[in-house]
């Protein structure tokens, strides 16, 4: 790892980045169904090996003795810088960079980490292990050729001259640099995505929201089988079938529906549905299956009992996240942003959030909000 020092202006400029708090959250496509990552945070130094069923599609990733594979949790910051890229594009930036400045106390928030010491140690853990990994894949070349090459090619930390840490510069591989920026390249998230504590969860949602995210109440079904060779997981099918079976039946998943089909002659699937398609089953009120139901916040009652705009928290299972896919002209918005942006505005503008018409606010707020990219 690099230490470099500047004057400040060389610094000011290199750490220059999107608020991307304020963004949307932006997943790479072709990395969300297939075994580029390690599902637990245990260290892994078995090589991951795949290919697809009719042999078109292969996969083999291999870390070193002293890091071992990126995680899926080390596929966080990969997924912010996604998400930095894709603003520069909406932008119009016409010479997007390879290497981004990133600032660690901005990188932490917007992961939804705390931004104490020992996270920052965790950055540079992940960053290692992100350019130790080696993926070799036939991904985009139709199996005419492979590439190799490290998630990152390199990554440094800026100091100023009293040694402290300013930020840290970030140069992408160019195979999920040029996947990020190619036409539909990347898949909007729910921020929520980062509260997800296990790592066959998190490899689960980016599967629902790769296949199941566009195709309406038909969903996605996969069997149990194939569902297990595309996670690469080191356990036995044994117990990945019941961690499987086990979150069908918790149906936590933010944003998607879990189900299991039986069959009687062999292995059972499971079917992904995005929850939105309940909402407009049920004539725009979304049915919450048990298991998601979170607990109600504490919270005084406003007065009159009037309709409150939460405080803080995704806004997807109250009644303003039905207004939200009513009144959104793009329905892949993200809802956790959508309420970030609303609370701003209501705070910018002195509105209190459980005015009378605090409902009717929102809805036109949304209807104003542009097209997600």
């Amino acid at each position: 790892m690099t230490r470099s020092k500047g004057p400040d202006h060389d610094l000011q400029a290199d750490l220059f980045l999107p608020q991307i708090t304020s963004l949307p959250i932006r997943d790479q496509r072709d990395t969300m169904e297939r075994p580029f990552f390690s599902l637990h945070k245990r260290k892994r130094v078995k090589p991951i090996d795949y290919t697809s069923p009719d042999g078109k599609v292969s996969v083999h990733v291999t870390g070193n003795s002293e890091y071992g594979i990126a995680t899926i949790y080390d596929l966080d910051i990969l997924i912010y810088c996604a998400s930095v890229l894709m603003e520069h594009k909406r932008r119009g930036v016409n010479d997007i960079p390879q290497t981004l400045g990133v600032v660690p106390y901005d990188m932490l928030r917007t992961l939804r980490r705390d931004t104490g010491g020992g996270e920052y140690e965790g950055l540079a853990n992940a960053l290692n292990r992100l350019q130790s990994t080696t993926v070799k894949t036939n991904i985009r070349t139709h199996g005419r050729r492979e590439h190799t090459f490290s998630w990152i090619d390199s990554y440094s930390q800026v100091v100023d001259p009293n040694g402290k840490i300013r930020g840290m510069r970030i140069t992408l591989a160019k195979w999920f640099y040029d996947g990020v920026l190619m036409d539909g390249g990347v898949l909007a998230i729910d921020p929520a995505y980062f509260e997800i504590k296990g790592g066959v969860m998190r490899w689960l949602y980016r599967v629902a929201r790769k296949h199941a995210g566009g195709n309406g109440a038909d969903g996605f079904t996969i069997s149990m089988p194939t569902l297990y060779e595309k996670s690469g997981s080191e356990s036995p099918y044994r117990r990945f079938k019941f961690e499987m079976l086990k979150l069908a039946r918790e149906n936590s998943l933010p944003g998607y529906s879990l189900e299991i089909v039986e069959h009687p002659d062999k292995e059972p699937s499971i079917k992904m549905v995005r929850r939105a398609t309940f909402a407009s089953a049920a004539g725009g009120e979304e049915v919450i299956p048990p298991a998601l139901k979170r607990p109600a916040r504490k919270k005084v009652e406003s007065r009159d009992n009037r309709p409150e705009f939460p405080a803080d928290g995704h806004i997807g299972y109250t009644p303003f996240g039905s207004i939200a896919r009513e009144a959104l002209p793009h329905p892949q918005r993200d809802l956790g942003l959508i309420a970030d942006e609303f609370r701003r505005f209501i705070a910018t503008r002195k509105i209190p959030a459980d005015a009378i018409n605090i409902a009717q606010i929102f809805a036109t707020f949304c209807s104003r909000q542009s097209p997600a990219i």
